[in-house]
């Protein structure tokens, strides 16, 4: 028998129980459309999670001080104060690919303005700190190099400053005190939301580094100091070049500083995301299984009430081979277009779940792919056994059979 007879055979015979093949074919229906939309979740939140590490910035290396040991007490990093100007010059100087970099101070403080008071986060930072971050300017400017070198009394605000202190009016050119220090605002910064972490990006408030060692601090140490390397490819070399320099000038003592770069912070804050993506899919995953186990009953059923069928088929010159493949074919047929409509289940239930819950959904192709090869191999898997019992079948028998 030629292969496309046989295939017409199939479809024949499907279309004569169309309700049984339907039900046959809704497990694996389900399981397909469970494991796009599990998937696409789950890529959706991981996506999420890498928009918003990006946000704080390219290329990213931070140093921090810390990573002490004293006697019997150790320290990680932040645990203690050892980074100073000089050590951030020297890196800018001394190490190849680094693209920007600037000393960075902190600390959340009680600012006043316009009869109005707010505590934000006060930064001390360089000039280049908006192109690290990749922020930009919503109006005014940024301060500027001598600005920094001269020390001065100069600050861009975030938006939620912005509105806290000046509700009503243009913060431009207007003055904030910090620790009783007035400082005129020079710029208003793009408003970015919130990071990963939950923090309010836009609740801050930037000075010249130098004003804030000089005005607010009063100290010769640094919080951390952030570098861009100039690609992603020199990172990790631009990692330990810095690791190496900063440990050459203190002259072979214990390291009392610690450097991470952003990939590890992406590769830290996706795992869970992709631990449960691929949770999700497992779990959605065992209804395909589920479902292929329901092809091959209802195969087995089918086999059972077309002895006499296939008898005849057999008795009039028809291999085995012939009979193995008609029965294979319309399990394979069941699990593809099963799958088929469980993608457009799958991507429909994944865009009504990002539309409800305003949550983000990633349709992976991967996954569309794979789930419907997966329905197809099951259909094979599942389906050999009551294909191989039907071709089996003594021809003489199966025309006794009632």
């Amino acid at each position: 028998m030629r292969f496309i007879n046989v295939i017409k055979v199939a479809l024949r015979a499907l279309r004569r129980s169309a309700l049984r093949s339907v039900l046959t074919a809704l497990g694996i229906i389900i399981g397909v459309a469970a494991v796009i939309a599990m998937v696409s979740i789950g890529n959706g939140a991981k996506s999420q999670v890498e928009a918003s590490i990006a946000s704080l910035g390219q290329n990213l290396i931070n140093v921090f001080p810390g990573n002490f040991t004293s006697g019997a007490v150790r320290g990680g990093w932040g645990s203690a104060s050892s980074l100073t100007i000089e050590d951030a010059e020297a890196i800018q100087r001394e190490v190849a690919g680094v693209a920007a970099l600037t000393p960075e101070l902190r600390d959340r403080t009680q600012v006043l303005a316009n009869g109005l008071n707010w505590n934000t986060q006060v930064l001390g930072e360089d000039v280049a700190y908006l192109d690290i971050r990749l922020w930009s300017i919503a109006d005014g400017e940024m301060f500027s190099e001598f600005d920094v070198r001269s020390g001065n009394k100069v600050c861009v605000i975030g938006r939620t400053v912005a509105n806290q202190l000046f509700p009503d009016s243009d913060p431009i050119d207007q003055s904030i005190r910090i620790r009783n220090i007035p400082f005129k605002v020079v710029g208003v910064l793009a408003a970015k939301g919130f990071n990963y972490f939950g923090q309010d990006q836009d609740d801050v408030l930037i000075i010249p580094y130098t004003s804030y060692l000089q005005r607010i601090a009063r100290r010769p140490n640094l919080n951390s100091i952030l570098v861009q390397a100039v690609s992603p490819d020199v990172m990790s070399r631009v990692q330990q070049d810095i690791t190496d320099l900063l440990q050459q000038r203190r002259n072979g003592r214990e390291p009392d500083f610690t450097v991470r770069n952003q990939q590890e912070l992406a590769e830290a804050a996706t795992a869970t995301t992709k631990t449960m993506t691929v949770l999700l899919g497992a779990i959605a995953g065992v209804s395909l299984i589920v479902g292929g186990i329901g092809i091959m009953n209802i195969m087995l059923v089918s086999v059972t009430e077309r002895t006499r069928e296939i008898g005849i088929r057999l008795a009039v010159g028809a291999h085995g081979r012939d009979v193995l493949t008609q029965f294979l074919i319309e399990a394979i047929i069941l699990s593809v277009l099963g799958g088929a409509l469980g993608v457009l289940l799958g991507i429909g239930t994944s865009q009504l779940v990002s539309h409800l819950n305003k949550w983000p959904v990633l349709i992976s192709t991967n996954a569309i792919v794979g789930a419907v090869a997966f329905s197809a191999v099951i259909g094979v898997f599942f389906g050999f056994y009551p294909a191989r019992k039907a071709a089996q079948l003594d021809p003489i028998e199966a025309l006794r059979y009632e």
